[in-house]
């Protein structure tokens, strides 16, 4: 890691504004989110640029999702779930074996609590 920050300033001032940014998360800090969206801007690495910009577009959401407790990974896992069934089967079956894979089983024995 040392050798990529040493051989680029850029590589280098990236991971210090996701460290950062992990930070944040992890220790539900809202309050430093426009310290670092205005950092970010400022770093002028363009990836950074753009995440900061959507970041800041939304920026109350944002807030929410650091503080709040409530997640809708639930709901998020199961459209993903479904999203990625259909495209396996996309071109390659029909109804039936789409609805075959998505509704349980009827009958499955196997199933503990």
């Amino acid at each position: 890691m040392d050798v990529l920050k040493q051989g680029s300033r850029e590589f280098a001032l990236m991971r210090s504004l996701a460290i950062r940014f992990r930070g944040i998360l992890r220790n539900g800090e809202s309050s430093k989110l426009e310290i670092w969206i205005d950092d970010a801007v400022s770093f002028g690495l363009a990836p950074m640029v753009r995440f900061a910009r959507v970041l800041h577009r939304d920026i109350d959401a944002v807030r929410n999702a650091i503080e709040l407790p409530w997640s809708n990974g639930q709901a998020e896992g199961q459209i993903n779930r479904l999203k990625t069934i259909k495209r396996a089967m996309y071109g390659r079956a029909g109804t039936e074996l789409l609805r075959a894979r998505m509704l349980p089983l009827i009958n499955n024995h196997h199933h503990t609590k």
